[in-house]
């Protein structure tokens, strides 16, 4: 699906640019902890990000893929709940959250699991 390929790919260049952003902008602002809780943001959004384009070229295979589909909305969630709560907890310090952060990890996990069914059932 042209969809996810392009939602991967915009994640993958908000993810270099946030990392860019926290190794020169914000290396001297934040706290080392604050830092690292920034740097795994972005390392689960790029790492995410590039498997959005792979389900992307998987529904380019096979189109009729329920759980290819919602493999890429979930990664997408995952990405929003897990690494945007951990950008904005960097930012603000509010430690509430990070109660957000393992709803996110949920759905990550989820995406993975539904990407090894749909492998099961359409490759």
């Amino acid at each position: 699906m042209k969809a996810f390929i392009i939602i991967g790919a915009i994640n993958a260049f908000i993810a270099v640019a946030l990392g860019a952003f926290g190794a020169h902008g914000l290396a001297d602002k934040l706290e080392p902890k604050y830092l690292d809780i920034w740097k795994t943001g972005v390392t689960y959004q790029m790492f995410h990000a590039t498997g959005i384009l792979v389900i992307g070229l998987l529904l380019s295979k096979v189109t009729t893929s329920p759980q290819f589909t919602w493999a890429g909305w979930m990664m997408l969630l995952g990405i929003i709940l897990f690494s945007g709560s951990l950008y904005v907890l960097s930012l603000t310090k509010i430690g509430i959250l990070g109660a957000i952060t393992p709803l996110g990890g949920v759905c990550f996990l989820a995406a993975w699991v539904l990407i090894i069914i749909g492998a099961v059932k359409h490759l």
